[in-house]
């Protein structure tokens, strides 16, 4: 279950007084099951690399990376978890795809007051009512997959009519919630939903359902071989163009990858990255492809991302303290390709724009992986659900 861990021979650089601090990161993901192409050991290798991009900044301090399969039981990750702070001494967690798991390990760390790197876990109860001083959420939430998606549509105009199909867990029930929401104050209609269990291989008759509605746009709730399945099978039935178009709210680049452009052009999404938007991204994506053999997905870069600005705190604050260094990740904008001047908010929410993409023909992608086009950009304050809103307990109003 668990992959030989890492000993990163790295150090910590200090101002004064320098001393050995280590640091120990556990990464919980999915490592065979429907989310290890898009977290797995992609997520693994993007830890492993943020450790090394610091290396200038670090001497004597010593960085140790471990990860392990959750196998998509909530039972085995937190068993996992709690092993490992309890008595294998980790730091931090890092990813953890799936709602349910993110969760359980987010009680768990703000019960020990241990820090919760999420970038995988995609449910807005993680910085709403489940929320902890102690943890940071840096995957894009079913809040913003939802509403930025569905918002961005219905301002395109003649998205008024919706069917969702969702999936039965916190996500889909999150996206389908929160796009609901946000179709209903635009003055749009939901004409049905339907529900499918997680792993479902034939998702047929939710597609037919769709198409028989009527609707003129069909979301699709639900993430990994979940949505991959709908989408290969609504290209089997004709379900969608030209008379519907399909929005697919958690849908990541492994995903087109393996449906192929054929299968997934035209589709609509929302994500806070894509490895082709500037030269930064694309300079840190080919060196995660030279690794890994593929470009990042959206978990992998905020994985990155989450792991490089946790480490300048524990450099800045010469401490692995998990009051100290939230607070310095807080009070500190972000640098690095994934989201520069970006900051995390008071629930922990890291805010930023996101991007409404729409995945290319194949006679429009020019090379590799050049799979999707930007449509447009939605604001920060747009993107994530309003502080207030979100009724975190220790926030203050």
């Amino acid at each position: 279950m668990k992959m030989p861990g890492l000993i990163l021979a790295v150090g910590l650089l200090l101002s004064s007084g320098a001393y050995a601090q280590n640091v120990k990161l556990g990464v919980l993901t999915d490592l065979g099951g429907p989310f290890a192409d898009s977290s797995g050991t992609g997520a693994v290798e993007a830890t492993k690399m943020a450790a090394e991009d610091l290396k200038a900044q670090l001497g004597a301090h010593q960085v140790e990376v471990i990860s392990a399969d959750h196998q998509s039981k909530p039972d085995v990750g937190a068993a996992i978890a709690r092993k490992w702070l309890d008595t294998e001494h980790v730091d931090t967690i890092v990813n953890v795809p799936n709602s349910a798991i993110a969760l359980a390990v987010q009680t768990l760390t703000r019960e020990r007051n241990k820090i919760f790197l999420i970038t995988g876990g995609a449910t807005a109860l993680l910085t709403g009512k489940e929320c902890s001083p102690v943890s940071a959420h840096w995957t894009d939430d079913t809040f913003s997959l939802s509403t930025g998606t569905t918002r961005a549509m219905m301002a395109r105009g003649g998205a008024d009519t919706w069917f969702l199909v969702t999936a039965d867990y916190a996500a889909g029930h999150g996206l389908a919630e929160a796009a609901r929401k946000v179709i209903e104050a635009n003055g749009g209609k939901v004409l049905g939903e339907a529900q499918h269990p997680f792993g479902t291989d034939d998702q047929s008759s939710f597609l037919l359902q769709a198409q028989a509605s009527g609707a003129k746009m069909i979301a699709l709730a639900n993430a990994g071989t979940d949505t991959i399945n709908s989408i290969k099978q609504a290209h089997e039935f004709h379900v969608g163009a030209p008379s519907q178009t399909i929005v697919a709210m958690a849908l990541f680049i492994s995903d087109v990858h393996s449906l192929g452009l054929e299968t997934a052009q035209g589709l609509y999404l929302t994500a806070g990255f894509y490895w082709d938007r500037n030269e930064a991204t694309r300079a840190w994506s080919h060196r995660f492809f030279d690794r890994v053999g593929r470009m990042p997905t959206r978990e992998q870069a905020e994985t990155y991302s989450a792991v490089h600005h946790y480490l300048r705190a524990v450099i800045a604050e010469n401490s692995t303290d998990s009051a100290k260094v939230m607070a310095w990740m807080k009070a500190n904008p972000l640098d690095d390709f994934y989201a520069p001047g970006a900051r995390l908010r008071e629930d922990g929410r890291l805010i930023h724009p996101v991007y409404l993409l729409q995945v290319k023909t194949p006679a429009e992608s020019q090379y590799p992986w050049d799979y999707y086009k930007i449509i447009s950009t939605v604001p920060p304050e747009q993107a994530f659900r309003p502080l207030a809103d979100g009724g975190c307990p220790f926030v203050r109003h």
